[in-house]
């Protein structure tokens, strides 16, 4: 072969390998399809399974997603099956022998998806039986936080044959649901008859509930049962004239409108939880749960003052501090203490107990940090006045001037003199203040005296000078020793000076003020507006207006059906209205053992925002059972938000009708994702004139 042909053919291999990489090619369109199940082993549904392993087989690959939270096997197992996904196959293989004649049933709710783009299967459960006949009944609802109706995602929901009050606390569930991350459950396969139905957040996993758990219980007999109704679907011809009218039929699994308010009993063990001395000055003391006032006696050193302390604490005495006022006992190094306090018996009777303590003095390491530095400064100082004083001596014997190393001599003495230690505080508020905030004071240590002639609070007068008003300063509260405000209401548009004289107020240690003042400005009512509701609510209540944080801000009992909120700025509020039952002005979880329910709440729908505006009234009427208990809370302070599933703001479909639209709860009474509570359909039911439970529920009450 020659040169020339050698050449030709390389030149050709070249040109075809050019070709042959343009590009890579695209992928092509967004996978929005979720993963089609291809086989199953047992099928669907399939009765007297012997076996010990189910298989499913899907189109392609899977993976799922929180196994933990979101799969769930009913009855319940002792030893966990083995879940997993094998590529295109997700595996569970059994390791304890099934029940004879049981309905077993594998939940994977919305936990399988494919391996690419994340696309889910929707409420996907798969069942057999292990007998010759299968069942198929299951009942639905919703799972919700009872005092702020947040959803309760990932709880297990049970039932029980059982009818006995002690089933729940005694025995495992005998089948078991889990809410999805909207707080929606279904407990499948279930045989005909009656049954007590609870949701359990089961921390320890026995599928028993513990008064320390928050669980959820309803007093009605649950009675499975299904509903035969019918649709219908119409075509159109291009000319808009009907084409086709067909009928479908459709089962319901009734109920489908389970409401379980979840509460916990937030039950406290009475214990001693610490006992420390924090600072030379100061011992505290906390409980486990709310108590009496212990007595705490000093044993070692013997000689010390009757009023050897200044108690500070919250109002259940569970927070306690102790500051320690004789200097005989600041000093000891070690103290020796008795403290009597109450604490349950193995019967549950409160007994007094002793216990002797040795409370330690402590230094922090960041005040013995603090210590160094402040000696070291100090240690500098006095080597720079040594020189100082040198270098001035040498000055004057050689004639000439030292004045500016008199001036720097004279700094550092004053530097290195002990200054007395004065009083600390912080303002509440400073500045422009509302017309609902306080003038008033934290200070670092209990006060001893306060001077009231010697603090000073001026108003301006319109001619601008001065004049001075009888507002003493007052504790905040009996317990609060170190907080002490102006218990006057501030006047709009004005303005108020405080001044505070030079040794006005004394602290329990003998520490002064110095002289001090501040001037403060009131918002003038213009810059506010109201809230005035009118609730259809004639029990006991009371309102919280929320921020956007879903923290209380204001609270204020209904009266005659209102409520009248007053000077507020300008933005957006919520609204929670609880129903009190037993009158005590706050939100009470429920009790299983004596079958009371949490105390009802309600929100102001988010469709009528309540929006303030300065100097305006938002006059709203308030119907407290318009909207489904699953919609009630506003969605911008809904913090246990359903998971964004991947795709779905730019997937582009269209939207389907009311009829063809999946519910996977199947509901029928209340459109879909929509549920209620009895109390919720009861009234609308009275409205109505109905007689008979809404989307033929049947409980036996």
């Amino acid at each position: 072969m020659t040169i020339h042909k050698y050449i030709y053919l390389l030149f050709v291999c070249l040109l075809l390998a050019a070709c042959a990489n343009i590009g890579s090619p695209e992928g092509g369109p967004r996978d929005y399809t979720p993963p089609r199940i291809l086989k199953t082993s047992p099928e669907p549904n399939a009765v007297n399974f012997t076996g010990d392993k189910v298989e499913i087989l899907f189109d392609e690959i899977v993976n799922i997603r929180d196994q933990q939270k979101n799969v769930v096997v009913s009855p319940v197992q002792k030893e966990q099956p083995a879940i997993k996904s094998l590529g295109k196959k997700i595996v569970v293989e059994f390791r304890e022998d099934l029940l004879p004649n049981t309905t077993y049933t594998i939940d994977f709710s919305d936990a399988i998806e494919d391996n690419n783009e994340s696309n889910r299967i929707g409420s996907y459960a798969f069942s057999f039986a292990t007998g010759d006949v299968i069942d198929t009944l299951q009942v639905s609802g919703i799972v919700l936080r009872a005092k702020d109706l947040e959803p309760m995602q990932h709880v297990l929901v049970g039932i029980h044959s059982n009818l006995d009050d002690t089933t729940f606390t005694a025995q495992p569930f005998e089948r078991i649901g889990k809410t999805n991350d909207k707080g929606e459950f279904t407990v499948r396969g279930l045989k005909p008859g009656r049954y007590h139905i609870f949701a359990l957040n089961d921390m320890d996993g026995d599928y028993k509930m513990v008064r320390t758990e928050d669980y959820a219980f309803i007093d009605e007999i649950i009675v499975p049962t299904v509903q035969d109704y019918s649709s219908q679907d119409t075509t159109f011809t291009f000319d808009h004239r009907v084409d086709t009218i067909v009928t479908a039929s459709h089962i319901d699994y009734l109920p489908n409108d389970i409401f379980l308010p979840m509460f916990n009993e937030d039950v406290k063990t009475l214990y001693l939880r610490k006992i420390e001395r924090q600072a030379r000055n100061k011992i505290f003391v906390q409980f486990g749960a709310p108590t009496e006032l212990p007595q705490l006696t000093i044993l070692q050193p013997q000689n010390y003052r009757p009023d050897w302390y200044r108690l500070e604490r919250n109002e259940t005495n569970d927070s306690i501090f102790y500051w320690i006022t004789d200097s005989t006992l600041i000093k000891c190094d070690s103290i020796m203490a008795q403290l009597q306090y109450l604490r349950p018996d193995s019967l549950g009777n409160l007994v007094t107990a002793t216990d002797t303590v040795r409370l330690n003095a402590r230094t922090s390491t960041s005040e013995l940090k603090a210590a160094a530095e402040k000696k070291k400064e100090r240690e500098g100082w006095k080597k720079d006045l040594e020189k100082l004083e040198q270098r001035r001596d040498k000055l004057v014997a050689e004639g000439k001037d030292a004045t500016d190393e008199e001036e720097d001599i004279k700094a550092l003495r004053e530097k290195l003199v002990e200054k007395k230690e004065r009083l600390k505080f912080d303002l509440f508020k400073t500045g422009t203040l509302d017309v609902t905030d306080s003038i008033g004071f934290t200070f670092s240590t209990p006060i001893e005296n306060i001077v009231q002639d010697k603090v000073k609070v001026e108003i301006m007068q319109p001619d601008s000078t001065w004049l001075r008003i009888n507002s003493p300063l007052v504790q905040v509260s009996e317990t609060n020793v170190k907080r002490y405000f102006i218990d006057k209401p501030l006047q709009p548009e004005a303005n108020y000076r405080v001044t505070i004289d030079s040794l006005a107020i004394t602290t329990v240690y003998g520490i002064t003020n110095d002289s001090t003042g501040f001037e403060f400005k009131v918002k003038s009512l213009d810059e506010y507006g109201d809230i005035l509701l009118h609730v259809n609510s004639t029990d006991s209540a009371f309102v919280e207006l929320l921020n956007e944080q879903d923290k209380p801000i204001r609270t204020l009992t209904v009266s005659n059906g209102t409520v009248h909120f007053e000077n507020l700025l300008p933005g957006n509020y919520y609204a929670r209205l609880i129903k009190d039952a037993n009158m005590n002005g706050k939100w009470d979880p429920g009790n299983y053992e004596h079958h009371l329910q949490p105390e009802e709440v309600y929100y102001f729908p988010d469709a009528r925002k309540l929006r303030v505006r300065k100097n305006w009234t938002s006059d709203e009427t308030w119907n407290i059972y318009e909207a489904p208990i699953n919609l009630q809370k506003p969605e911008p302070i809904v913090r246990n938000k359903p998971e964004q599933k991947k795709g779905l703001l730019d997937k582009k479909t269209k939207k389907k009708s009311s009829e063809e639209e999946e519910d996977e709860f199947n509901s029928s009474g209340f459109g879909n994702d929509a549920y209620s509570g009895n109390k919720y359909r009861d009234y609308q039911d009275s409205k109505s004139g109905r007689n008979t439970p809404r989307g033929g529920k049947s409980i036996s009450r």
